[in-house]
């Protein structure tokens, strides 16, 4: 998805992987058809295995296919030192995919009649969003959720791997983040246009807080997770550390140097890991109707372009509430949110009825350019393409 050089390294990452890139099955223009032979699990390995020979350390990748199989590959190594195996249910952070668990909940409270769309950050969050031709009675909840509501992101973050040791135990607040946002003009009045914005989506989660009076953890726990099974669904907090079992984290600066950044508090204060299990799982869910009524998961499925610079790399690609939509090139779109941060970037894939699905973790991220990062982006929607565009074979 939408890669953006900013001074925030771990930013960086993360916009690669939130907002969208391509339609990356489409090559100079021609469609690749690979969905078109050979057998499930093949073309999985096949494209898995294509991921790593870019350079991506691990790759861990799981389809359910349309009869409800579940496939799972894996390629490369989980420790570049020991070259230990990538493990097939391994943790990794979420990063922004996590935004898709908050517009859920805020979503259920909708349909409580609890919160509305149309209410405003002021009403919930008086005082929080002021500032340079800043006014929270003119953000509302949908903003929020749908990236449109022109809050400028001013994350901190490492650019090199000297400033990663240095940084990388540090501890921010949602509030300390949001002052930062604070500080500078928006960058389009509300609902005007579109740009992908962390900043809302914090506030999205302090809004949920004050409107059920518990925490955001406890919401998604006892919304999404233990409904659904979700058992290696966890909150790090501020533990620099993962649940075993995990590939090793890493990252290729642009210096060239690649470092192991597993070891970090991370830099989203609501983080969350997880495994392709359980994010297969919530997605299928989601999309299937499990989680929201009718009416509240028509809302999240209402879209809007994205902006003019990303359009023409991503022709056709929307934005709804916490979710995007992109085209799939044997027909009809595809859902999901995706996610990056502190060396893993995860990609997601669902079909509208949830019944097929892919999830990829990639526990390294090449940023030691915009055309390697982008070209990992590319292999891993090539993966998700193929995989949903598969037709029923044997596996």
């Amino acid at each position: 998805m939408t890669t953006t050089y900013t001074s925030s390294r771990r930013r960086r990452i993360g916009m690669s992987v939130a907002v969208g890139l391509a339609t990356l099955a489409v090559v100079g223009g021609a469609v690749r058809p690979a969905w078109a032979g050979g057998s499930i699990s093949d073309r999985l390995q096949r494209d898995t295995d294509a991921i790593h020979a870019l350079g991506v350390t691990g790759v861990q990748a799981r389809v359910t296919t349309v009869d409800g199989r579940r496939i799972v590959t894996t390629s490369g190594v989980a420790d570049v030192g020991t070259g230990r195996p990538v493990p097939s249910d391994g943790r990794f952070r979420i990063a922004s995919t996590r935004k898709a668990f908050t517009a859920t909940v805020a979503l259920q409270l909708v349909g409580e009649h609890r919160l509305s769309l149309d209410d405003t950050v002021e009403r919930w969050l008086p005082g929080v969003v002021q500032g340079v031709e800043l006014d929270g009675r003119l953000i509302t909840v949908r903003h929020l959720l749908q990236n449109t509501s022109g809050l400028h992101d001013d994350l901190p973050g490492y650019t090199s791997p000297a400033e990663y040791l240095e940084q990388r135990y540090d501890v921010h607040t949602r509030e300390e983040l949001v002052a930062r946002a604070m500080r500078h003009r928006p960058d389009f009045a509300p609902g005007t246009a579109w740009a992908y914005s962390n900043t809302g989506f914090i506030l999205a989660g302090m809004l949920v807080e004050r409107v059920t009076g518990r925490s955001l953890q406890q919401e998604i726990t006892d919304r999404i997770v233990r409904p659904l099974g979700l058992r290696d669904t966890t909150w790090p907090g501020t533990a620099p550390s993962l649940p075993r079992p995990h590939a090793n984290a890493y990252e290729l600066f642009p210096t060239g140097e690649l470092v192991d950044v597993t070891s970090q508090v991370p830099g989203d204060p609501d983080s969350i890991v997880s495994t392709t299990a359980d994010l297969d799982r919530f997605f299928r869910a989601l999309l299937g109707g499990r989680l929201l009524r009718p009416a509240q998961l028509a809302e999240m499925r209402r879209t809007v372009p994205v902006s003019a610079d990303v359009e023409p790399i991503w022709p056709g690609g929307r934005y709804g509430l916490g979710l995007a939509r992109r085209p799939l090139p044997c027909g009809g779109f595809y859902w999901g949110h995706d996610g990056g941060d502190a060396g893993y970037i995860t990609v997601t894939g669902v079909t509208a009825d949830g019944r097929r699905s892919a999830v990829v973790s990639m526990s390294s991220a090449r940023g030691d350019s915009f055309d390697h990062l982008l070209q990992q982006q590319r292999a891993a929607d090539t993966l998700v393409v193929d995989a949903l565009c598969a037709r029923p074979r044997s596996a």
